[in-house]
């Protein structure tokens, strides 16, 4: 049976753990070659020997995609070693300290925004013409929950989502008639490591946060970020979708 990404190429930065690991394990079980990018080079590696031992397809490529070099020297590296691109997810990302408005520092502000918004405009500005030259294809891009509501402590990561969902819905507009799809996933609390040492009080108190009583699995995000990067969602673009176990619902 034919893989659903059989032959595609796909790019997925902050892949060095968490969501953007589970993304491209997802990804090169479904037959895709990988570019697997992240600032912590010994994670993208493990990331590449999983898909690896999987039976799958990947390259790694250290990057900080607050850079926008670094996003075009991925896209570079993915045709040269692939011939093509057809998908990206722009993951990358970081929470950033806690800091109410007032008390947040203008070096933090720009810390969180460089990746989390900026790097996605920079992916994206060199995916786009790489997909066009490929033949269309998919980019998805890796927003919050947050995305549609605020969050106290957090503007730079708040106000960053938020300027992802918009960003995409606009390149969605600009690119749906040349074929090339652009949506946005907004996760709710995931248990990644960035959580590993969180107090046991405060994990439980996140986790309450989720109507369905627990905390999300990049496995579940990553089933959805496969399906909008696969033909399956071929009508799909400038959507924005939740995995959140109902967290916006209330």
């Amino acid at each position: 049976m034919r893989k659903l990404l059989e032959g595609k190429v796909a790019i997925v930065t902050g892949a060095g753990s968490g969501i953007g690991r589970a993304v491209a394990l997802a990804y090169a079980a479904e037959g895709a070659n990988v570019l697997v990018s992240d600032v912590v080079e010994y994670g993208g590696r493990e990331t590449v020997e999983q898909v690896a031992a999987a039976g799958g397809s990947a390259l790694f490529v250290k990057a900080d995609c607050a850079r926008p070099e670094d996003n075009a020297a991925l896209v570079d590296a993915a045709m040269q070693k692939f011939g093509a691109l057809h998908i990206a997810c722009n993951n990358a990302g970081i929470g950033g300290a806690a800091a109410a408005v007032g008390d947040c520092s203008p070096e933090e502000w720009n810390r969180v925004i460089a990746l989390n918004l900026n790097g996605v405009f920079y992916g994206m500005r060199y995916q786009i013409p790489a997909i066009l030259k490929s033949g269309g294809g998919s980019i998805v891009n890796m927003a919050s929950i947050l995305s549609q509501v605020g969050f106290r402590e957090h503007a730079p990561y708040v106000a960053a989502k938020h300027g992802v969902l918009g960003l995409s819905r606009t390149a969605a507009l600009e690119y749906a008639s040349r074929g090339v799809r652009v949506n946005a996933v907004g996760p709710a609390f995931i248990k990644t490591p960035l959580l590993d040492n969180l107090p046991e009080e405060m994990f439980a108190a996140l986790s309450a946060l989720h109507p369905i009583g627990r905390l999300g699995q990049p496995a579940e995000v990553a089933e959805l970020v496969l399906w909008l990067s696969s033909p399956r969602a071929s009508f799909v673009t400038g959507s924005y979708y939740p995995v959140d176990g109902g967290y916006l619902a209330q």
